[in-house]
């Protein structure tokens, strides 16, 4: 193209200048090809992670039931799905692996109904490096939803909290992203809670919810049913991108 036109032009004396900007060039090109990823491997995986189911629907497997004081049954049904019943107050489980689950740069999905009571049926705990909050569905009357806690206000005191108007008995398609700077949550693919959390305080509600810790599941005078529970780590790029719906 311009360049060969631009050859025809040269005077004979040009022909080492040619020569050394083509002999500067050749590092650049070397360089470029050192950096760049095969899209076949080499380097970090841009890819998505795989899901890793956490209940099988058929056992408890690594989940025990939480000893909360006045607590419901707990059961799986014929369907395959954890029924957390109605306590006096809070009736859940808890994850007891030990280090098989992600602490940050991670997403939890589940699908969650309500199917008996008034207040929150699904109260997820989960890790945040070496501390612990909680996201809320349902709670304070029925409609709470937000994490907490965050600089020591819970969900119905800080800036995660929001009104949501929940349906009994509608599956509810639950997803949490937890990085190092921001918990974002979404309900059937709306968000619902999308916060900073770079230099913030973050643990749970000061309370007998704590021995959900460091990762679990409880309703609160509620019958909850839970299903479909999985997490997966989150690649470099997703860590780094916007996340979608």
């Amino acid at each position: 193209m311009g360049f060969t036109r631009f050859r025809k032009t040269f005077h004979p004396q040009m022909k080492h200048l040619s020569l050394l900007l083509t002999l500067l060039s050749a590092p650049l090109a070397i360089t470029s090809c050192l950096t760049t990823k095969s899209p076949k491997g080499g380097g970090q995986s841009e890819a998505p992670t795989s899901w890793h189911k956490l209940f099988d629907g058929k056992t408890l497997g690594k989940w025990a039931i939480t000893d909360f004081a006045g607590k419901g049954e707990v059961e799986i049904d014929e369907n395959g799905s954890l029924v957390l019943g109605m306590g006096i107050e809070l009736t859940g489980v808890h994850w007891t692996g030990k280090d098989d689950y992600p602490s940050i740069d991670y997403e939890i999905a589940l699908l969650a109904k309500r199917a008996q009571g008034g207040d929150f049926f699904c109260g997820l705990t989960f890790p945040y490096e070496d501390s612990n909050a909680t996201l809320i569905l349902g709670g304070w009357g029925g409609a709470l939803v937000g994490v907490s806690s965050l600089d020591d206000f819970d969900a119905s005191e800080n800036d995660t909290g929001d009104v949501y108007e929940f349906e009994e008995n509608h599956w509810y398609d639950v997803r949490l992203r937890v990085t190092k700077a921001k918990f974002e949550a979404w309900l059937d693919k709306k968000k619902i809670v999308d916060c900073d959390i770079d230099g913030r305080k973050v643990s749970m509600r000061t309370g007998e919810v704590e021995l959900s810790a460091p990762l679990g599941f409880c309703t609160y005078a509620t019958t909850g049913v839970l299903r479909d529970i999985r997490i997966r780590k989150l690649s470099p790029k997703e860590i780094s991108a916007p996340a979608d719906q």
